[in-house]
């Protein structure tokens, strides 16, 4: 349960990053901005079309009396506009992402400047890029359609369809919405779908603690837009522990029987015990190389 914690703290230093780096907080808002304004105009367009595309999608209602054929298709309508406002939820992210790919790019290459070490680089060009995360952005969001058929399917049970299934939605929403966000990062380190899926699966916890709370945040769109910078510095931080534990992990001196090899130059002193070197009288010490002005020895046997 502890890891529910850490993946939270990830996602405040990334909130905190992108706060004390201002130019880097305001290049990020860019992508979700654009974002926002497609949304804006699908919706706008929907809103001038619906009436027409109902009638079109339903002639066999164009003989009903008043008023119940305009009850059934404003009804449709509402039921149109649910489902595009849901959909444009679900795939807020990986719309963004996929708008904002050289952005948090960027972003997440400072990140990883800024912190130390070696900064990935995946090598391929910007239209590779694009198609990979295009691609898998598709993939992801089968299987959280998948899903949620499934968890629709299972909201029907008494009980445990209002408490239980809502509570696993989040859950897997949130754990689908890091993937994407830890992807920008992860694919620089050539990590495939298939590879990020597994690590995430293997700190579900963490994955969760990192994003079922944005993936309540994200919600409201207009919220989403102000914490996409952070989230995605917040990712490429978790990123960079998950594959590269020894940034985190402080470094020792080699203790006693680690198996340390000694300088070339340094004096080595054998103490040999009585029986377990041949040659060698019980209690006597070899030492190697000879002091100076000392009769050269052969070297000493291991």
């Amino acid at each position: 349960m502890g890891d529910l914690g850490v993946g939270f703290g990830y996602l405040m230093k990334g909130q905190r990053w992108v706060a004390g780096h201002g130019r880097w907080f305001g290049f990020g808002l860019l992508p979700g901005l654009v974002t926002l304004l497609l949304y804006a105009a699908v919706l706008v367009g929907l809103s001038y079309g619906a009436d027409d595309l109902t009638a079109w999608a339903t002639p066999f209602a164009d003989d009903w009396s008043s008023p119940w054929q305009g009850l059934f298709r404003g009804f449709l309508v509402v039921l149109l506009f649910a489902l595009v406002l849901f959909l444009a939820v679900i795939a807020f992210t990986a719309v963004t992402l996929l708008v904002g790919q050289p952005f948090y790019e960027s972003l997440s290459e400072a990140v990883d400047r800024a912190e130390g070490g070696v900064v990935p680089e995946s090598g391929l060009p910007l239209w590779r890029e694009l198609w990979i995360s295009a691609r898998d952005s598709v993939r992801i969001l089968v299987r959280v359609a998948l899903y949620g058929v499934l968890l629709f399917a299972a909201g029907f049970i008494p009980v445990v369809g209002q408490t239980v299934v809502p509570a696993i939605g989040f859950c897997v929403s949130g754990f689908f919405l890091t993937e994407e966000l830890v992807a920008v990062a992860l694919q620089r380190r050539r990590v495939d779908l298939k590879q990020r899926l597994a690590l995430l699966r293997g700190r579900r916890m963490l994955t969760l603690g990192f994003g079922v709370p944005l993936t309540l945040a994200f919600l409201v769109p207009v919220v989403a837009i102000f914490l996409m910078p952070g989230a995605v510095a917040g990712a490429t931080l978790m990123a960079r522990d998950l594959t590269e534990p020894e940034h985190t992990a402080p470094e020792r001196e080699p203790a006693p029987g680690d198996g340390a090899v000694p300088a070339p130059d340094a004096t080595l002193v054998l103490g040999t015990a009585p029986g377990t070197t041949p040659g060698t009288a019980p209690g006597t010490t070899t030492v190697w190389p000879p002091a100076p002005g000392q009769e050269p020895q052969a070297p000493p046997r291991f």
